[in-house]
């Protein structure tokens, strides 16, 4: 145990970039020389003309002011680059060199822990300023990511600093009431057109940019092939997300590449299977990249819960994210309460209460006894179950009767090493039988809200000890776990199929389980082999 705390420790400081360490601009997911880009509005001061020196980097701005999500044109930027932040932030680990969006709030939570309250801060801090000068909170500070946010965690995290200092007497309500501001303004962006989920009230996640990615890590199109193979095997209705290529279906800059694919029944594609036929030249629709897209600003890359790869992730009112704006709208209450506002207060309130009145019409299912996505289009409750089905007990939009339904549903994702995401093994990343660190925190204290401490304990315990066993055989900390096989040996085919080390988030969650659990739990995991 005190290793594994060593190594948490000193990784906040192996894991902290910013614009002054030369180490930030290094990027595996693209090519090219290393830029950084200052906002349009910015000059380029001496200190940073310094790092185009030292780093032999380039430093230029971006070729517009932007204003609100999505109002950039990617075409305009002439290469992939870094984008400034203020302050030192801690990043993921493995490929995942920036700070990202929802993975700082577990970062945060673990900073905080370990008394690192002026790195926290200054994350934060690093949001209002992409909310200032990039449009929003973005799903991480690199050029490709200007198009798309994250899951809104802002609120959870401005009131885990603010919290933090008043503990310590230093509350600052000027500070919060900047706060404030922010927040609202992160709040609007998920609920206005085109993040509506249609009639129902409630929002989704949409990427505002078009065609595919350019950051899966290698050639992305080896990527984009599987999944044009995939829908090619399939047929039927899948075929809606993947056409020949014809006159009427031309290779264009919304269809990236044309990908060979075979018609026969193997998903080899390199060599050649000796019965199949001649391959099939074929594109992906821009309505598979606008899902592929979404899918990916939802965090949950790659999973089938929105359909195979994604694909209608636009498609869905998702329990985690209306859970998550209900949280923001309590979030903001206690916020316009702390700063002598009632009634904003009052307002704030008469939202969470519409969209958990929203939430139980449309995402919960009493006869399962678990919440749904719920698709607009169709106007159909998802089957797919999700861990998510736990975001609204940690959010407290769940009622006594529905978290009490819940628990009574925890063994169907409950595994020996922790929750897994799913019932479905889709061999992509956020399906069975992978379990990842912010779900599990999420969900273990969506349970002790509501007084199952033996059950949040419990799956505490578990996935703590997957950690630490793993730990144990390498020294390492790792993004996911197998936890059907309480491991760190992953096998996935569809997505990122590396299992990253380092890791942000699973050292925060690891010390956020570890400090509610009681003693007895902690004696028996400091004596695990």
């Amino acid at each position: 145990m005190d290793d594994i705390l060593r190594y948490i420790s000193s990784g906040w400081d192996d894991l902290t970039r910013s614009v002054t360490n030369c180490s930030a601009l290094v990027d595996s997911k693209t090519e090219g020389e290393p830029i950084l880009y200052l906002p349009a509005e910015f000059a380029v001061s001496a200190p940073l003309k310094e790092i185009e020196k030292r780093c032999k980097a380039r430093v230029e701005q971006l070729p517009a002011r932007i204003t609100e999500p999505g109002d950039v044109d990617l075409g305009k930027i002439p290469a992939e680059g870094l984008l400034y932040l203020e302050h030192p932030y801690v990043v993921p680990g493995g490929q995942f060199n920036e700070m990202y969006g929802w993975d700082s709030y577990f970062i945060i939570l673990g900073l905080l822990r370990e008394h690192r309250l002026d790195l926290a801060k200054g994350m934060v801090e690093n949001f209002f300023f992409e909310i200032e000068h990039y449009g929003g909170v973005l799903n991480a500070n690199r050029t490709y990511y200007l198009t798309r946010s994250q899951p809104p965690f802002l609120s959870s995290m401005v009131l885990a600093i603010y919290d933090t200092e008043k503990a310590a007497g230093q509350a600052d309500p000027e500070w919060l009431g900047k706060a404030y501001r922010y927040v609202v303004r992160d709040y609007e962006q998920w609920t206005q057109p085109p993040h509506l989920a249609g009639e129902t009230g409630l929002s989704r996640y949409f990427d505002h940019g078009d065609g595919p990615v350019p950051e899966i890590t290698g050639d992305p199109s080896h990527y984009y092939r599987g999944v044009a193979q995939f829908f090619m095997l399939r047929g039927g209705d899948y075929h809606r997300y993947v056409v020949p290529v014809d006159s009427r279906h031309p290779v264009t800059a919304d269809a990236g590449s044309a990908y060979s694919v075979f018609t026969c029944d193997s998903q080899t594609t390199q060599p050649k299977p000796a019965d199949c036929a001649v391959p099939e030249q074929v594109v992906l629709t821009p309505e598979f990249y606008k899902g592929d897209r979404s899918m990916r600003e939802s965090g949950f890359d790659v999973s089938f819960r929105f359909g195979p790869f994604g694909a209608e992730t636009h498609h869905f009112a998702p329990v985690c994210l209306e859970s998550l704006l209900f949280k923001t709208e309590t979030d903001l209450q206690e916020m316009s309460a702390l700063l002598g506002r009632p009634a904003d207060a009052a307002r704030w309130r008469d939202r969470a209460l519409d969209r958990q009145q929203r939430i139980n019409r449309f995402l919960w299912n009493g006869r399962q006894g678990l919440y749904f996505d719920y698709n607009f289009l169709t106007q159909t409750q998802s089957s797919y179950e999700y861990a998510t089905t736990f975001y609204p007990l940690w959010a407290g939009a769940a009622s006594a009767e529905q978290a009490r339904a819940v628990v009574r549903n925890l063994p169907l994702f409950e595994q020996t090493g922790g929750l897994a995401m799913s019932r479905y093994e889709s061999e992509a990343q956020w399906d069975y039988p992978y379990g990842w660190a912010p779900i599990q925190l999420l969900a273990v204290e969506g349970l002790r809200r509501f007084g199952y401490r033996a059950d949040a304990d419990r799956v505490a315990y578990e996935f703590l000890a997957t950690v630490l066993r793993n730990y144990q055989l390498d020294q390492t900390i790792r993004e996911k776990y197998d936890v059907v096989k309480s491991s760190e040996q992953t096998r996935i085919d569809f997505g990122y199929t590396q299992n990253e080390t380092g890791f942000g988030w699973t050292n925060g969650v690891f010390l956020e389980l570890l400090h509610g659990l009681p003693p007895d739990s902690i004696a028996k995991l400091e004596k695990l082999q």
